[in-house]
């Protein structure tokens, strides 16, 4: 667990019991840091019962990373230089292989990913969550009028019945992620509490987390949050997340009672991050699809065939 997305749900007949094609591993992670170790990361593949287009594949691989007393912004230097020190790495072989599209400096490389020419070079752009919302849609996430009048505006039928911030966040990826520049990395920091449910509240303002998602190119790379390690408050924000959900996500959807546990027993502060190794893959060589960066990607059946 660790994320919200619909499973591949299977049956061990000998048990006689239902198991779950992992979405993330995030939970079991941090229940490696409840036992002490102060460093964790692992290059996985995650799976979700979920939608196939040119950014989403249902099997797929992801690094995820934990460390005790480090926060959402170490994490971030983290990405930063990471992402940064591939690109570079990536131009200089495309550049070694005579590929001519390279453009940009040996510490400020620029890859071309179709129409886009990306511009890699440090520091990657940083915006708030709340500033790009109002400069998409002309007034405060706080507004709850104005978010549910703007929703019905819209037709986002499947917004009008959910819990305020949950309404915001789906405004926020109608309208303001478009806004990002696609030729920038950009940091999205300050997401709402609400939809971050394994994510510490920002200390001056507990609707907020620290939280931040990475885009580029149109794509989110990945989240990074400053890690939640209070039992009795992940406890109400599961809680809280499981409210916010309609009905068909309520089917799949379950309080993980085993991980408050090991909460209680203790987890130190820590930072944590994902990344979509197959997107970062897809944004350096330049590949418009994922379907081209995955060795055996789920396909469409031709007619006629199951």
């Amino acid at each position: 667990g660790g994320a919200a997305a619909r499973p591949f749900v299977t049956h061990h007949n000998t048990l006689d019991l239902d198991l779950y094609l992992r979405i993330a591993p995030e939970l079991f992670l941090k229940r490696l840091m409840v036992g002490k170790l102060p460093r964790v990361f692992e290059i996985n593949r995650n799976f979700r019962n979920e939608g196939v287009d040119r950014t989403h594949n249902p099997e797929f691989t992801a690094m995820e990373v934990y460390e005790a007393f480090g926060d959402c912004w170490t994490m971030l230097e983290l990405t930063e230089s990471l992402l940064h020190e591939l690109a570079c790495r990536a131009a200089e072989d495309r550049r070694g292989r005579g590929d001519e599209s390279v453009d940009g400096g040996p510490e400020s490389p620029v890859l071309p990913f179709g129409e886009l020419k990306i511009d890699w070079s440090r520091p990657f752009e940083r915006v708030t969550y709340g500033e790009l919302f109002e400069r998409a849609t002309g007034f405060d996430m706080r507004d709850e009028e104005a978010v549910r009048a703007k929703v019905a505006e819209l037709g986002l039928h499947k917004a009008e019945g959910m819990d305020h911030w949950f309404a915001v966040n789906e405004l926020f990826e109608e309208v303001a992620e478009p806004l990002i520049d696609p030729a920038r990395p950009t940091f999205v920091t300050g997401y709402p509490s609400a939809v971050s449910p394994l994510t510490r509240p920002d200390r001056d303002d507990p609707d907020l987390a620290e939280r931040w998602d990475v885009f580029v190119a149109g794509m989110e790379v990945g989240p990074a949050y400053t890690e939640l390690n209070d039992p009795d408050v992940q406890l109400a924000k599961f809680t809280e997340q499981l409210a916010g959900a309609d009905d068909e996500e309520q089917a799949f959807r379950n309080l993980d009672e085993d991980f408050i546990e090991a909460l209680r027993v203790g987890m130190p502060p820590a930072g944590g991050l994902g990344l979509g190794v197959d997107r970062i893959v897809m944004l350096l060589t330049g590949q418009s699809s994922i379907r081209e960066v995955i060795a055996f990607p789920l396909m469409r059946p031709e007619d006629g065939e199951g």
